[in-house]
């Protein structure tokens, strides 16, 4: 899942902002402790990776609690080059970008424990965690689906 924002005055408290308003709102923790680590991606500059606190007890793993932090994507602001490149001009334009793998933050908000589970095309499974088949979803119903 990607994101990108191109736009006049666009800056890097846009970039946190939406990230931090997105994190909280998916994983449904209102308080949720968001972290921003400096990094390097080619196309972006600066750039960030971003960590949400969490709590590691045993196998499991708690969202929003305790003094640990989980990884969950990267961001950063839009490198001036690659807008000039694409016919914008960095002098007036400026955006952010970010991405995250969608199956390992549907991991972590439904207790999903196996990555290869998702591949499986198990009906069976599909209905445990609430999907239909050929269910897609929107931005409206978010992941609980009801787009088709």
């Amino acid at each position: 899942c990607e994101g990108l924002v191109i736009g006049d005055g666009i800056h890097m408290g846009h970039l946190k902002g939406c990230l931090i308003d997105f994190c909280r709102a998916f994983f449904g923790v209102d308080d949720l402790p968001v972290r921003f680590r400096p990094s390097y991606f080619p196309f972006t500059e600066p750039s960030a990776e971003v960590d949400i606190g969490c709590t590691r007890d045993g196998g499991g793993l708690k969202i929003g609690t305790g003094d640990d932090w989980l990884e969950i994507l990267g961001s950063g602001m839009v490198n001036p080059r690659v807008l000039a490149n694409c016919g914008y001009d960095p002098e007036k334009y400026q955006g952010f970008a970010f991405g995250m793998g969608i199956e390992r933050i549907a991991m972590l908000k439904y207790g999903i424990p196996d990555l290869r589970t998702f591949y499986d095309s198990d009906l069976r499974w599909m209905r445990h965690y609430g999907f239909l088949p050929f269910d897609a979803p929107s931005v409206h119903a978010g992941l609980a689906g009801g787009g088709v």
